[in-house]
C-alpha cells in the first residue's frame, strides 16, 4: 500500500496545537488595513482556532 498524501495547502494553513485543537490564520489581513477599525485589527491579532466540526478533516488532510 501506498502511504497517504498530505493536502499541501492544509499543512500551510494550520497547525495543531498541544491540546489538539487546530490553529488557523484570519482573513483580510494582508494590506490595506487602514481602512479598517482598530477594534477590527486587534481582534485579528488574537489566536484562531477551527470548529470542532472540522477538526477530524483537517487533521486527516495534515496527517
Amino acid at each position: 500500500m501506498p502511504k497517504m498524501k498530505s493536502v499541501k495547502g492544509a499543512v500551510k494553513r494550520f497547525k495543531v496545537k498541544k491540546n489538539g485543537t487546530v490553529k488557523r490564520g484570519t482573513a483580510f489581513r494582508s494590506h490595506i488595513l487602514t481602512k479598517q477599525d482598530s477594534d477590527t485589527r486587534s481582534k485579528q491579532n488574537r489566536p484562531k482556532t477551527i470548529a470542532k466540526v472540522d477538526e477530524k478533516n483537517v487533521k486527516a488532510m495534515i496527517n
